[in-house]
């Protein structure tokens, strides 16, 4: 089975509690406050794979979560981190922010690995809240929650060379004769629905072949089995344009090929530079010598066409080495999304200005904001000295004036998050 899209879902690990504790040595008269800070959870990161060629596994896994850190203990003890949570992938995967369409990362080579999503910091203990004046805290941090997101995974399958051309027209045959390959072959149109991959030697040097499921008209906008094939031509370093010189099936090779092209450019406009090597096959067949002659003196470009019959195996070697040749003269596999990745870091780091938002539904005023979110996760309200020190850090951040403007008055209810109180004007102890 082959797949090559999936959407999962990553979760860091949360970090782990800090601890409230105190020195109780016989000998030690007022020991102190002693508890010790929790570990930081497991970062969710991806790992490149070459023995993996489908996205298959996430299928049937879609939730990656990694493990908290450990609480923080007694006698200044710091909690253990935890272990990431490495989850593999085929070369050739692109990660993008299920919700934003940003594009997080391109994985081509293998143990290139990638940080997705963080895991939280471990809570501070009561022994990092001590001060002169509040020698024995009572109060400890709750663990930072990890980052988490839906994530689309796309593979674009890495291969030397792509064979491009509509269907029929001798791709999987050609495939299996200059490789090990054993794609299905079929006297219909779509036998190959997915892409088989096969390794071809030419000498002492190799290279990787890909036939990919043939294209018809409007493949650019999905028709047929569009994207599906045209994401994975996009990795190709080298295009193979097999065309059918016979007209077996009643079209005319030279529209064929300009066709074909077409759609490349029109998906991404990248492809239209990309090298092609132009494959005349069905050779073999009566009337394709008078096909081959008319679709030269039609191709006004510089482009190399090597006759061959890839059932009689006529022009294989030559066809071989011209593209071990090229392939020589040519850069590693085309990573078609650098642009996208460097326009949306500029994106990312605009996004934190603004601290927080206020606005009422009804009676009720609603405080929305990242941090303030995360401190409420991280605050024990079970004590005391945290809730006030938790609207400290409000007063600070200026939601109280915030809250005022908007209309708050004493006893007015404040909700944030999952959390809900009165609004008491004051200062606080």
């Amino acid at each position: 089975m082959f797949v090559d899209t999936a959407k999962i879902y990553v979760k860091g690990g949360d970090g782990g509690n800090g601890q409230v504790a105190f020195r109780r040595e016989k000998y030690v008269p007022l020991g102190g406050p002693a508890g010790g800070d929790g570990g930081k959870g497991g970062d969710v990161i991806f790992r490149v794979d070459e023995g993996l060629r489908t996205l298959v596994d996430f299928r049937y896994q879609r939730h990656f979560k990694a493990n908290r850190g450990e609480h923080g203990k007694s006698k200044g003890q710091h909690g253990a981190n935890a272990e990431d949570l490495i989850v593999r992938v085929p070369p050739g995967t692109l990660v993008t922010d299920a919700e934003t369409g940003e594009v997080l990362v391109d994985l081509v080579h293998h143990g290139q690995e990638a940080l997705i999503v963080k895991g939280g910091r471990g809570g501070r203990g009561n022994m990092r809240f001590a001060t002169p004046a509040n020698p024995a805290p009572h109060m400890a941090e709750k663990g930072e929650p990890g980052e988490e997101k839906w994530v689309v995974l796309e593979l674009k399958v890495l291969a030397d060379v792509g064979l491009v051309g509509f269907p029929s027209v001798g791709k999987s045959t050609l495939l299996s004769v200059v490789s090990a390959a054993r794609p299905k072959i079929g006297a219909y149109h779509f036998t190959t629905l997915s892409p088989n991959l096969g390794v071809c030697t030419v000498d002492d040097r190799s290279f990787v072949m890909a036939d990919l499921p043939g294209l018809i008209e409007g493949a650019h906008e999905g028709v047929g089995l569009g994207h599906q094939f045209l994401r994975h031509v996009e990795r190709t370093r080298l295009i193979l344009h097999v065309v059918d010189m016979s007209a077996s099936e009643g079209r005319d090779p030279f529209q064929d090929y300009l066709q074909i092209n077409e759609e490349l450019k029109l998906y991404n406009q990248q492809l239209e530079e990309r090298p092609q090597i132009i494959v005349a096959n069905k050779m073999d067949v009566t009337g394709a010598e008078e096909q081959l002659r008319h679709f030269k003196e039609k191709l006004d470009q510089d482009i190399p066409i090597y006759p061959i019959s890839a059932v009689t195996q006529r022009g294989i070697k030559e066809l071989l080495y011209a593209i071990a040749d090229k392939l020589d003269t040519l850069p590693a596999y085309p990573l078609v999304e650098e642009e996208k990745l460097e326009e949306r870091k500029i994106y990312r780091a605009e996004k934190e200005e603004e601290p927080f938002t206020v606005r009422r539904e009804n009676e009720v005023f609603v405080v929305e904001g990242e941090r303030l979110k995360k401190m409420i996760l991280m605050t024990d309200f079970s004590q005391d000295e945290s809730v006030r020190r938790f609207a400290r850090i409000m007063r600070k951040m200026g939601v109280d004036q915030a809250l005022r403007e908007r209309g708050a008055e004493d006893g007015s209810i404040v909700r944030i998050g999952e959390i809900e109180f009165e609004f008491v004007e004051g200062d606080i102890e």
